[in-house]
């Protein structure tokens, strides 16, 4: 199930705001998910990304078919009652994580062949397959099996040829995986996945295909794998808004936040990316006027939050709130950056809570200027305090 409601259109760009309904409730756009591999978002709690206004979060179907497998979820009814998220979920297909192995696979017509990297396990995953653990995990959105086309190819950069005959399969695939969904009676909803490199003309073969299969929403894929960032917002530029205007458009994998401003720019509904949390382990904190790297010395005395603006658990209380004993809520540079150095677990954590809910209030901040019809203002403002420094 799947019904998307267009509730307006910036006039100056391709900007739009919208509302998805699913089976496990209803999600704004333009939205970001944080990225939950393993049934988690590394380090934040459950209840906590629903504070911060997290509204769709996504799991992986290939690492969650290694482990726990596909007996403990149905146990559970699925991935919802596994890791205690009742709230829409999006499942990526196994395609990208496919892609990862690099030569520890082997693909063909059929799927893909590829060692376990848990036990060494000989396996293999197809359409069909992918449509099978997606079904158990009962994901909200499921993803076609597909193959994600390299920016590089055997160590030169992927011909044109070469991007056709892997964009495809992804159709083939594509194909397969609709009809393997609708043989199980899955009663979620598929997206295909726009793929063709870094070639418009591909991409506009893959979406006028994808298209004809009439599926409930459209992703562009195989962008954020190792090609030039020029190349990257080239393809984001050219491909969102060709899609159909009455549904959901998911740009897969992306990105800074200046990216997601970038895609909102050009039609894109839906972002997910790592980067939130994978930066937030390696302490690299964004915010509202650029990003802070917590490790520097210069952070090691400094009584300030990250960011005085943010009202997230990480830095609201040094910028005032108090709880009812005088104490206050809230931490410091000085604090973060001594965990960091000491290498405490609670660094990671409060950083990862930061940084989602830089990135969930940013999202938020721009479904607000769309409704108001100040999207071009909030751009302007959004680099202005950007640039500006921390």
């Amino acid at each position: 199930m799947l019904r998307f409601e267009l509730l307006g259109q910036d006039p100056s760009s391709h900007a739009r705001r919208g509302r998805l309904t699913l089976n496990h409730g209803v999600v704004e756009t333009p939205i970001f998910m944080p990225v939950g591999t393993y049934g988690t978002v590394k380090g934040v709690l459950p209840r906590s990304l629903r504070e911060m206004g997290a509204q769709i979060i996504l799991g992986n179907t290939f690492h969650l078919w290694m482990r726990p497998g596909l007996d403990v979820l149905r146990q559970f009814g699925g991935l919802h009652g596994f890791e205690n998220w009742h709230q829409p979920i999006l499942t990526d297909s196994g395609g990208f994580q496919v892609w990862s192995l690099g030569e520890m696979r082997k693909i063909s017509e059929e799927g893909v062949k590829f060692a376990s990297p848990v036990n060494g396990d000989r396996l293999f995953l197809t359409p069909e397959i992918s449509m099978q653990i997606q079904t158990v995990l009962n994901s909200d959105i499921v993803m076609q099996f597909d193959e994600c086309t390299p920016y590089e190819t055997r160590g030169h950069v992927t011909t044109e040829a070469e991007a056709r005959a892997s964009m495809a399969l992804s159709l083939r695939w594509a194909r397969r995986s609709q009809a393997e969904f609708e043989r199980l009676g899955n009663p979620n909803a598929l997206f295909g996945i726009v793929q063709g490199g870094m070639f418009e003309q591909l991409r506009e073969e893959s979406l006028a295909q994808l298209v004809e299969l009439d599926l409930p929403g459209y992703a562009i894929g195989g962008v954020s794998v190792g090609e030039p960032k020029e190349d990257m917002l080239r393809i984001t530029a050219h491909t969102p808004h060709r899609l159909p205007a009455h549904k959901p458009r998911y740009l897969m994998g992306v990105g800074t936040p200046e990216d997601l401003v970038y895609g909102v720019q050009h039609g894109v509904d839906m972002f997910d990316c790592v980067m939130p949390t994978r930066n937030a382990r390696n302490g690299h904190l964004f915010t509202r006027f650029g990003d802070l790297k917590i490790r520097n010395a210069r952070h090691k005395s400094d009584p300030r939050p990250i960011d005085e603006s943010c009202t997230c658990h990480t830095c609201a209380g040094a910028s005032g709130v108090a709880w009812q004993d005088g104490g206050r809520e809230g931490f410091s540079r000085a604090y973060l950056h001594h965990l960091e150095r000491c290498g405490e677990m609670l660094a990671p954590m409060l950083a990862s809570i930061h940084n989602l809910h830089y990135y969930l209030n940013l999202m938020r901040d721009i479904r607000a200027a769309l409704d108001a019809g100040a999207f071009g203002a909030f751009r302007q403002r959004f680099a202005a305090e950007r640039a500006r420094g921390v």
